[in-house]
C-alpha cells in the first residue's frame, strides 16, 4: 500500500490541461453506463455549518477504483482553516485490496471539481466568450476561474460575494493574472456583463434570475451539491435553451434540477443530455451563439476515481509516498 500525503501529491498534480481529457473520459464512461456509481452518502452538521460526503465509483475496464470522504465546513475560514478537507482510498478492482491512501486534505476534490467546470465551459460556452463572472470568493471561486482560463481567452473578470472583505482579498489575490478585474454591485450587475457565469457558493437562496441573463451566456452552477442548496432561480432550468447535468441521477435529488422539479416546473420524467454525452457529441449542446446554457455540477464519484488513479500512478512513477 502506498500512503500519499498532500505534499507528495502537489508536487506532480496541479490544475492543468493534462487533467481535462482524464476527467472527460470519466464523464463519457458515466454517460455510456459503463460505471457502478452508488448514491452519495452525506452527513449534515448544521450546528457548525458543515457537511461530509462519501462518493465512489467503479469504471469498467479499470484495475482500480476510489472511495472518497470529503467535508465542507463553511465557517472554517473564520478559524483560519480551509473550508474543504478529505481523503481518498484507491482499491484494486479485482481483489478489493487497498492500493493507496491519498491524504490530499480535499486538494484532489477541489482540483477535479474545477476541471469539470473547465469542461462545461469548453463545450457549452461560446468560443469567443471573453468575460467571466464569478459568484463567490472562496477556494472554488479561484480554482474555477483558473480552470476557465485553460479553455477560454478571458480578458475581463467580474466578481460578487456577500462578504465584502473576502471579495477584496480575493481580487487582490488575482492581480498576478494581469486581467482586468471588477467587483460587481450585485449578481444582476455581474450577469449583465458576463459571457460565462460560475456560481461557487453554498447558498440556500437563489442568487441568479433568468431575466438578468443576457443572450449567449453560459452558466456553470457548482454549489448546489445538497438538497437545501440553491443558487439558480428554478425557472432558469425551464427557460434556458440547454440544461446539462453532470449526472441526472444526482441533480434530480441534489442539484438545481431538484428545485425545478420541486417547483413543478420540470417533470421528474424529463430526460436531459448529460455532460458526458455532450463531450461525445458536442452538437447535442449549444445550437447557436444566442443560446443560454446551464451546466449543473454536483460532483461525481467517477471524477474521484479518475483523479485518484492519475495521482497514484504519477506519484508511484516518481517514487513518492510511504510504502507499507
Amino acid at each position: 500500500m502506498l500512503i500519499l500525503k498532500k505534499k507528495d501529491i502537489t508536487q506532480h498534480v496541479d490544475l492543468n490541461e493534462d487533467l481535462i481529457p482524464i476527467i472527460e473520459e470519466a464523464f463519457i464512461s458515466l454517460s455510456k453506463g459503463k460505471t457502478v456509481m452508488p448514491p452519495i452518502m452525506r452527513i449534515d452538521i448544521e450546528k457548525f455549518h458543515g457537511e461530509s460526503d462519501v462518493k465512489a465509483a467503479y469504471i469498467e475496464g479499470l484495475d482500480s477504483f476510489a472511495i472518497k470522504i470529503a467535508s465542507g465546513f463553511f465557517d472554517n475560514p473564520k478559524l483560519g482553516l480551509p473550508s474543504s478537507n478529505g481523503l481518498m482510498v484507491l482499491l484494486d478492482s479485482e481483489t478489493g485490496v487497498i492500493k493507496s491512501v491519498l491524504l490530499d486534505e480535499g486538494y484532489l476534490t477541489d482540483t477535479r471539481t474545477a476541471i469539470a467546470g473547465a469542461i462545461a465551459s469548453k463545450y457549452l460556452s461560446n468560443q469567443d466568450a471573453n468575460t467571466v463572472g464569478i459568484i463567490g470568493a472562496g477556494i472554488q471561486a479561484r480554482l474555477q476561474l483558473q480552470a476557465t482560463l485553460l479553455v477560454r481567452k478571458i480578458n475581463k473578470i467580474n466578481v460578487w460575494a456577500r462578504d465584502k472583505d473576502k471579495v477584496n482579498q480575493f481580487v487582490d489575490s488575482l492581480k498576478d493574472l494581469k486581467i482586468d478585474i471588477s467587483i460587481s454591485e450585485s449578481c444582476k450587475d455581474l450577469a449583465s456583463r458576463s459571457d460565462i457565469i460560475i456560481t461557487t457558493t453554498p447558498s440556500k437562496i437563489p442568487l441568479l434570475e433568468f431575466d438578468w441573463i443576457k443572450k449567449g451566456t453560459h452558466i456553470t452552477a457548482m454549489g448546489s451539491d445538497a438538497e437545501q442548496k440553491n443558487e439558480l432561480q428554478p425557472t432558469m432550468i425551464k427557460l434556458c435553451d440547454k440544461y446539462v447535468p453532470d449526472s441526472q441521477a444526482q441533480t434530480t435529488i441534489l442539484g438545481e434540477l431538484h428545485h425545478a422539479i420541486k417547483s413543478n416546473l420540470i417533470s421528474p420524467d424529463d430526460k436531459f443530455n448529460d455532460l458526458g454525452s455532450i463531450i461525445i457529441d458536442p452538437s447535442l449542446g449549444r445550437k447557436n451563439k444566442d443560446d443560454i446554457t446551464i451546466c449543473d455540477l454536483t460532483g461525481t464519484g467517477v471524477q474521484d476515481t479518475a483523479i485518484a488513479r492519475y495521482t497514484y500512478n504519477i506519484c508511484k512513477k516518481n517514487n513518492l509516498g510511504i510504502k507499507t
